[in-house]
């Protein structure tokens, strides 16, 4: 596993990661969350051995990043922000290079680049200089190269920066096929990200972990977490409002949308764990409405974030 033990970096007078602590074992994929400056991409370099902590350390499958450095990030796979690559060599040329940085040579390192170019979808344009493409294609030349070794840990810093639908989904469905043998974290800012692709999420803020926790759990802090939003059609009036919130188990009631033969209402329960929708269900169809639609909320990832990370 990634063993990150109080990580601390100060530059100067400026505090940038504070006394960080967590654990990332293979079979799990651990979203890396927090606004802009956090302190998220500080803490990937310093768990890849980028930068050096001021206190703390790193252990990775049972090396040391500081004492053990070149055994450690012989295991690690980095894709760092900004897909730095060497614009003027072409992309077969660019992963030739790193595929010798990591020890391959002969058959075995061309019979690496060609099943990287494959997977990572570079076939076409494996022959161009990497400074005639895309923001996407670069993106992806950078993460060709962290797993081009097969590494047990990967380290990717927003991975799916630049890419178009189509790219973000290819990407997200190599992370979790390779997610079954390694131990991966990645940055993102995409939320929808976290619930399709994480097992688990850490979220940060000025530099501290702020929560630590399954996509799911971190959705059950929202405050729309088990309300249920209803539509009715006919002729609706306030007392169908009233009506709800008298019921057992029903904390309150609001409405969200309304016009003349139409109504939205969000109902809280007092407990999002003990369900009232069936109630809800029932008091609106003795009322004589039409039930349009109903769903019970899981919780908004946005939401949750913004508090987290505001304090509010």
């Amino acid at each position: 596993m990634i063993e990150v033990k109080n990580l601390t970096k100060q530059f100067g007078n400026h505090l940038a990661v504070n006394n960080i602590s967590f654990c990332a074992g293979k079979g799990e994929i651990m979203g890396f969350l927090g606004p802009n400056g956090a302190g998220k991409s500080t803490t990937m370099r310093m768990i890849t051995g980028f930068f050096p902590p001021t206190s703390g350390t790193v252990v990775v499958g049972g090396s040391d990043i500081l004492t053990q450095s070149i055994a450690a990030r012989r295991m690690i796979g980095y894709l760092p922000e900004n897909a730095p690559v060497y614009p003027d060599m072409t992309v077969n040329r660019y992963l030739d290079f790193c595929a010798e940085i990591r020890g391959f040579a002969g058959v075995a390192k061309r019979q690496r680049v060609g099943e990287t170019v494959e997977r990572c979808f570079l076939s076409t344009v494996r022959h161009q200089p990497v400074n005639t493409l895309s923001k996407g294609y670069k993106q992806r030349v950078c993460f060709a190269q962290s797993i081009l070794h097969d590494p047990e840990y990967l380290i990717l810093d927003e991975p799916t920066d630049g890419l178009d639908p189509n790219q973000k989904h290819e990407v997200r469905l190599m992370i979790r096929e390779m997610s079954t043998t390694k131990a991966i974290i990645f940055s993102t800012h995409i939320l929808d990200e976290v619930d399709s692709v994480c097992s688990r999420a850490i979220i940060i803020a000025d530099g501290k972990v702020v929560a630590d926790d399954t996509p799911e759990g971190l959705r059950r802090r929202s405050a729309f977490h088990g309300s249920v939003v209803l539509t009715v059609t006919g002729e609706v009036s306030d007392g169908l409002q009233k009506q709800i919130a008298q019921l057992d188990g029903v904390a309150s009631v609001s409405v969200v949308e309304s016009d003349d033969d139409r109504r939205t209402l969000r109902v809280f329960p007092e407990n999002p764990a003990v369900p009232v929708a069936d109630r809800v269900i029932a008091s609106a169809s003795r009322g004589g409405f039409g039930i349009a639609s109903v769903f019970i909320e899981q919780g908004r990832l946005d939401d949750v974030f913004r508090d987290i990370t505001t304090g509010n």
